[in-house]
């Protein structure tokens, strides 16, 4: 990862702009900041480079949506576990990262990111094999987030796949993700520093944009009862697929084109 000081003022005015609207996202509906800023980033930097500029800042971000959610004490207690099974998803997959920097996470990416569109549209069928077998499915969700997180800097789908079929609360659904968010993060974080590669100049370099993703997480917060959710999910996720494609497109070009 090259000093961010050398980047373009035009590069450095766009990763500051995902990560203030990937902060916004993250405090006004609990989720979202890898899913913005992390494509946004890759299209401007490599993606290891992506994911070290990103990593902070998600983690400040997740640690304010957790702690303004409200009491945790029944969430905790009944998935104190998946934490568990995030961080050994996420130590495997943070080795893989580290062992194969150049892998085409870029289309991994988009792939992900075209799964989560496709959210809604899944979690409208009915799976009561999961709500019986609640447990059973834990460790599956939890060791996907984490490897997830490690190799794409990505950890939702799962989770967002169990616990909407599980049918929880949305307050309920946040708490838990940022659970193993935190978590995974931090393991993602460790991993990067004793076996990445990654020094404590670059970690600081990165901590300018971690006040502008608090400063845009608090904002979110802010607004997150008086904002609608819906539309504004709405708009995201066509913003997404745009990236998405844009993902495609690079990773055709670099692969098959150049």
């Amino acid at each position: 990862m090259n000093g961010l000081e050398a980047l373009p003022i035009a590069v450095l005015a766009w990763l500051t702009f995902a990560v203030i609207l990937a902060g916004f996202m993250q405090g006004a509906l609990g989720f979202g900041f890898p899913f913005i800023a992390t494509p946004m980033v890759a299209m401007l930097v490599d993606m290891r480079t992506a994911i070290v500029i990103v990593l902070l800042p998600t983690l400040f971000t997740v640690a304010i949506t957790l702690f303004t959610s409200g009491p945790l004490r029944v969430t905790l207690k009944r998935f104190w576990l998946m934490p568990v099974y995030a961080t050994a998803g996420a130590l495997a997959g943070t080795w893989i990262f580290v062992a194969a920097p150049d892998a085409p996470y870029q289309l991994l990416l988009a792939v992900i990111i075209i799964v989560y569109l496709n959210l809604d549209r899944v979690s409208r069928g009915d799976w009561p094999l999961v709500k019986r077998r609640e447990k059973a499915f834990a460790p599956l969700a939890g060791v996907a987030a984490g490897l997830f997180e490690g190799t794409a800097n990505v950890a939702a789908p799962p989770l967002i796949i169990y616990y909407l079929a599980l049918g929880l609360a949305p307050a309920m659904l946040v708490q838990a993700m940022q659970i193993c968010f935190l978590v995974g993060k931090s393991t993602q974080f460790a991993v990067l520093t004793w076996h990445g590669g990654v020094s404590a100049a670059q970690w600081i370099a990165t901590l300018p944009f971690c006040v502008v993703a608090v400063a845009a997480g608090f904002v979110g917060v802010r607004l997150r009862d008086r904002i609608d959710a819906a539309m504004f999910r709405r708009w995201v996720k066509r913003a997404l697929a745009l990236i998405a494609m844009a993902l495609l497109v690079q990773y055709a070009y670099q692969n098959w084109l150049a």
